[in-house]
C-alpha cells in the first residue's frame, strides 16, 4: 500500500505509520505533506480514496474534514472537485435512498463547513431544502403523512451534524441556523408522534410510562437543544480545524450545488387505515430507525456524559459496525479506540446489545455481534467481561418483561458466548430458579441456555459447568439418544413389528430401491397392519438407519424420501410422519428440529401440516416452557419466507435478463436485415444481400439471439407462476396460523373485562397470592439465608414476575410469540390483511390477541 494510502487510513490510530505520536495535530500535518507531494502525480487516485476513508472512517470525518481545508490552500481546484463529487454521491444516495451514505456525506459536509472550504450558506440551503421535503411529506394536504419514517430520517440527518458544526453555524450565519432550529420545531409540531410499542425491548402497555414519553426524533431535538444552551461543547467531537485556524481561514469557500429530495408516493386514491399501514410498512422499511435505546445499567454507570455526548458515541460505534463487518478484529480495534476523552465500556456494551437485540432484526446476522463481544472482551480484559456479566444479570432480572424475540436471540447468544470461554458462568448465583415455578421466565431462561450448550458441546461437558450449582442437573435436557420403538438390544419382547423393522433395515442396507421398498410395503406390510404401524415402523426404521450423523439422515432421506412420501400423501398423514420423528427424538430437540426442516426441504412436509402439529395438545402445553414448538415453527415460516424471497430474487435477475435479450435479439436482426438490403456484386452481376457466408452467419448470430430470448421469456414465466403459487400457499399458511393462535388463545384468555391490558392479565393471580405472601414469612427467611445476595429476588418486582399464574403465563407467552411472528413476516402479512380482517382479527376476537398482532405490525389500534 502506498504510503501516503497508509497515512490517510491511520490517521488518529496509535500506529506505527505515526510513529509515537497521538496528537491530531502532527497526524494531520504528516498526512498533509504526504498528500501534497503526491498531489501533483496522484490526485486521480488521492480524490476517491480520501472521500472513501471519510464514509467508511466516519469517526474520522474531523481529522479529514482538516486535511481537505489544508489541501484547499495549495490546490483550490482539486478540492473542487471533492466538492462536486460529494455532491454528485449526495444526490445519488437522495436518489437511492441510502440512508447511510446520506447521513456520513452531511456529517462531512458539516465538518468541511468548519474547514472553511464548504460555504456556511451553502450548508444551510442542504438542510433546508430536507427540511422543506420532510413539512411537505406529513402535511396531510400536500404530501403524505404514511411515508413520516422518510421525513424523520431527514429531520435526524440535520439534528445530528450539529454537534459537528454547530458552533461554526451559530457564529457565522446565525440568523439562517436559526431560522433552521424553528423550521425543525415547527415540523415536530405537526408530525405525528411515533410509538415503538411493538418495537420495544421490555413489553409496557401502561399509558404514561417511560416507554411513550419521547420517540427517538424528539429525544435527539431535545439534546440539541441543551446542547444549544451549552454553547455547543461536545467533549466526543474532536475539533483539530481549531489548531489550524488561522491558515485555513485564507483559503476559498467553495458553493455546493443544488440537490433535491425525491418525491414520496402518491397517496393512494381511496384512502384507507389499510393502505394508509401498507405505505408506512413500506416506509418504515426503506428508512428504519437506526438505534433504539437499551437502558440495561443504572444512571450512576453513564451520568457522567452529557446527553449529546451519548448520542455521538453510539453513532460512533455504530458507524464502526456497520463499515467494519467484515473484519471483527478491526473493528474491535477501532471500538476500543475511538477520539473520545471519557471512558464508555458500558455505553459500548449497551449499544451493542441495542443492536444484537433491535426489533424488527438486527442490521447484522447475531453471530457478527457475538464475535464482537468476545473480540472486545479480549481487548480489553480488565473491563469489558465485567460489563458483560453485569449486562447478562440485568437482562435476567427483567426476562419476564423482555420481548420473546428478544429472549430467544439473548438465549441463542449467551449460550454461544459460553461456549468461546470454556462454559464458565457463577451459575450458583442462578440456582434459586429450581424454587420457581417450572413457567417462571428466569426458570425457562437457564433452562433453555442449558439446552442450546449442550447442541455446543456434549451433555457430560455442560454437567461439569455447572458443578458450583449441580441441582441445576435438573433444566439440563435428557441425556439419552434416539428412542428407537423397534430396537434389538434391549432384550425385550420380539413382535412382528421389529421383525418388519430389521427386515426393511437389511433391505436398505443391502442397497434396494426405493421402488421395491415401496412393493414390500404395499404387496405385505399395509395389507397386514393397516396405515399406522406401517408408517410407525417404517418412518422409525428409516430415522434409526439416518441417525449417526445429519449426512446420514440426509442420504436416506434423498435415497427413500419417496418411500415416505408414498406413505403420508396429505397433510393428516404428514401430522402423524412430524409425530413420529419427535417421537424418535424426544431425547434430542436439535435432530428433531433438523430432520422436520429437512423433509419440509424435500417436500415431505408441508408447512400447513407442522403448524397443524405445533398446534395438536401435547405441544400447546410446552408453550410457556420450552423452546421446542417454536423453533420448528420458526423454521417452518422461515423456509417458505426464504423460498419466496429467493424467487422474488431470481425474477429480478431475470427481467434484467429478459431486457439484455431484447436488446441482443434486435441488434442482430437489425444487423441481419441491413446485410440482407445491400446489393453486391457476384460475378459482375448485381445481387441482393451480402457475402453468403457473412449473410448465413448473422443468420444464425438472429435465430440464437431470438431463440436465447424465448428461452428466458419462459424461464421468466414459470418462475413468475411458481411465486404467484407459493404467494398463494403464504397466504394460506397465515390464515392456519393466525387461526390457530386465535383458537387457542380464546380458550385460555380471560374475558376482556378482567385482563384488557397485559399488565391486568399479569395480576390476576397475583392478587389471589397477596394475602397469603403477607401473612408467610417463611420463603423471606429462606431468601436471606439460602441464596447468595446477588441471587435475592427484591421485593414486589419478584412477587410481579413469580407470582403469575400458569395459565396466565401461557397466554403472556403465546402473545409474545404472536407479537414475534406478526413482526417478523410483516411484510408478507400486510398484503394479506384484508383477509385476515375478515376472517381472524373480527370484532368477537380476543382484544389482547388483536393488540399482539396490531403491535407486531406496528399497525394503529384504529386501522381496521
Amino acid at each position: 500500500m502506498s504510503s501516503w494510502k497508509s497515512l490517510l487510513l491511520r490517521i488518529g490510530d496509535k500506529c506505527s505509520e505515526y510513529s509515537s505520536s497521538s496528537e491530531f495535530k502532527d497526524h494531520i500535518e504528516t498526512c498533509y505533506g504526504a498528500l501534497r507531494r503526491e498531489l501533483e502525480h496522484s490526485s486521480n487516485d488521492i480524490l476517491p480514496f480520501l472521500l472513501q476513508c471519510a464514509e467508511q472512517l466516519p469517526h474520522k470525518i474531523p481529522l479529514y474534514g482538516t486535511v481537505v481545508g489544508l489541501l484547499n490552500l495549495e490546490d483550490e481546484d482539486f478540492v473542487k472537485k471533492i466538492v462536486e463529487n460529494t455532491q454528485t454521491s449526495y444526490q445519488e444516495a437522495l436518489d437511492s435512498g441510502n440512508c447511510d451514505r446520506i447521513r456520513i456525506l452531511m456529517r462531512f459536509l458539516t465538518v468541511l463547513m468548519c474547514s472553511k472550504v464548504l460555504q456556511p450558506a451553502s450548508l444551510v440551503v442542504v438542510f433546508e431544502t430536507l427540511l422543506s421535503s420532510a413539512a411537505t411529506t406529513v402535511d396531510e394536504e400536500k404530501g403524505n403523512p404514511s411515508w413520516q419514517a422518510c421525513a424523520d430520517f431527514y429531520v435526524t440527518c440535520i439534528l445530528s451534524c450539529l454537534p459537528w458544526g454547530g458552533a461554526e453555524l451559530g457564529e457565522q450565519v446565525p440568523e439562517e441556523i436559526e431560522r433552521v432550529m424553528v423550521g425543525i420545531q415547527a415540523y415536530l409540531s405537526i408530525r405525528r408522534h411515533t410509538s415503538d410499542s411493538g418495537l420495544s425491548f421490555f413489553e409496557d402497555d401502561e399509558p404514561g410510562g417511560d416507554l411513550v414519553e419521547k420517540d427517538f426524533l424528539e429525544d435527539l431535538w431535545e439534546r440539541i437543544q441543551v446542547l444549544s444552551s451549552n454553547g455547543w461543547k461536545v467533549e466526543s467531537v474532536p475539533r483539530p480545524h481549531l489548531s489550524f485556524e488561522a491558515q485555513l481561514v485564507a483559503g476559498k469557500s467553495h458553493e455546493f450545488g443544488p440537490i433535491s429530495c425525491p418525491e414520496q408516493p402518491d397517496l393512494p386514491s381511496t384512502i384507507s387505515a389499510v393502505a394508509y399501514g401498507k405505505q408506512k410498512h413500506e416506509a418504515e422499511l426503506k428508512y428504519p430507525q437506526r438505534t433504539r435505546r437499551l437502558n440495561i445499567f443504572p444512571a450512576s454507570k453513564t451520568e457522567d456524559l452529557q446527553p449529546i455526548d451519548r448520542f455521538v458515541v453510539e453513532e460512533y460505534l455504530l458507524d464502526v459496525l456497520l463499515f467494519l463487518n467484515g473484519c471483527r478484529k478491526e473493528c474491535a480495534s477501532f471500538m476500543v479506540g475511538l477520539p473520545v476523552p471519557f471512558r464508555y465500556e458500558y455505553l459500548m456494551a449497551e449499544t451493542i446489545f441495542s443492536q444484537l437485540l433491535l426489533l424488527p432484526q438486527p442490521p447484522f446476522k447475531p453471530i457478527y455481534y457475538t464475535l464482537v463481544i468476545m473480540d472486545l472482551c479480549k481487548a480489553l480484559p480488565g473491563a469489558f467481561p465485567a460489563v458483560v456479566a453485569g449486562a447478562v444479570r440485568a437482562l435476567f432480572d427483567k426476562i419476564a418483561d423482555l420481548d420473546m424475540e428478544c429472549r430467544t436471540r439473548l438465549i441463542l447468544w449467551f449460550s454461544h458466548h459460553l461456549s468461546n470461554f470454556q462454559f464458565i458462568w457463577p451459575w450458583e448465583e442462578w440456582a434459586y430458579v429450581l424454587d420457581l415455578p417450572n413457567w417462571a421466565p428466569q426458570r425457562v431462561f437457564v433452562q433453555e441456555v442449558l439446552e442450546r450448550e449442550v447442541r455446543l458441546s456434549y451433555w457430560d461437558k455442560i454437567k461439569q459447568s455447572i458443578e458450583n450449582a449441580p441441582a441445576l442437573e435438573e433444566l439440563l435436557p435428557p441425556k439419552g439418544g434416539p428412542n428407537f420403538k423397534y430396537s434389538l438390544e434391549d432384550g425385550g419382547e420380539r413382535t412382528e413389528q421389529h421383525a418388519i423393522s430389521a427386515e426393511i433395515s437389511n433391505k436398505v442396507k443391502g442397497r434396494q430401491t426405493a421402488h421395491e421398498i415401496i412393493s414390500l410395503i404395499e404387496e405385505n406390510i399395509y395389507p397386514a397392519h393397516g396405515l399406522e404401524v406401517t408408517l410407525s415402523v417404517v418412518v422409525q426404521t428409516l430415522l434409526d438407519i439416518g441417525s449417526k450423523s445429519f449426512t446420514h439422515l440426509i442420504t436416506v432421506l434423498e435415497r427413500y424420501g419417496q418411500v415416505i412420501a408414498k406413505i403420508c400423501p396429505d397433510q393428516d398423514k404428514q401430522v402423524m410422519l412430524i409425530a413420529e420423528v419427535s417421537s424418535y427424538w424426544k431425547n434430542n430437540a436439535q435432530m428433531t428440529s433438523i430432520a422436520i426442516d429437512r423433509m419440509m426441504g424435500y417436500r415431505l412436509i408441508s408447512n400447513l401440516a407442522i403448524v397443524r402439529w405445533v398446534f395438536s395438545p401435547e405441544n400447546i402445553e410446552q408453550f410457556h416452557i420450552s423452546d421446542r414448538p417454536w423453533e420448528i415453527l420458526r423454521n417452518a415460516v422461515s423456509k417458505t419466507y426464504n423460498r419466496i424471497t429467493d424467487l422474488r430474487k431470481e425474477i429480478s435477475s431475470l427481467k434484467k435478463g429478459v431486457i439484455s435479450a431484447e436488446e441482443a435479439a434486435s441488434k442482430a436482426k437489425a444487423a441481419l436485415e441491413a446485410a440482407e438490403s445491400k446489393l453486391t456484386l457476384v460475378e459482375g452481376e448485381p445481387v441482393l444481400g451480402e457475402n453468403p457466408v457473412r449473410l448465413k452467419r448473422l443468420k444464425t448470430q438472429a435465430e440464437k439471439a431470438e431463440e436465447e430470448e424465448v428461452s428466458i421469456h419462459d424461464s421468466l414465466q414459470a418462475k413468475e407462476a411458481l411465486l404467484a403459487r407459493a404467494l398463494d400457499e403464504n397466504e394460506v399458511l397465515f390464515l392456519s396460523l393466525y387461526k390457530n393462535f386465535s383458537n387457542v388463545l380464546v380458550e385460555r384468555l380471560p374475558d376482556a373485562s378482567r385482563a384488557g391490558t397485559l399488565q391486568a392479565l399479569k395480576s390476576i393471580h397475583g392478587d389471589s397470592m397477596a394475602v397469603d405472601l403477607e401473612e408467610s414469612s417463611t420463603m423471606e427467611v429462606d431468601d436471606e439465608n439460602g441464596r447468595p445476595k446477588k441471587s435475592q429476588l427484591n421485593g414486589s418486582k419478584a412477587s410481579n414476575i413469580y407470582n403469575v399464574g400458569e395459565k396466565e403465563q401461557w397466554c403472556l407467552s403465546t402473545l409474545g410469540y404472536v407479537k414475534a411472528f406478526s413482526r417478523q413476516y410483516a411484510s408478507e402479512i400486510w398484503p394479506h390483511i384484508e383477509k385476515l380482517d375478515a376472517e381472524v382479527l373480527t370484532e368477537d376476537v380476543h382484544p389482547l390477541f388483536r393488540k399482539a398482532v396490531y403491535s407486531g405490525l406496528c399497525r394503529l389500534s384504529n386501522e381496521v
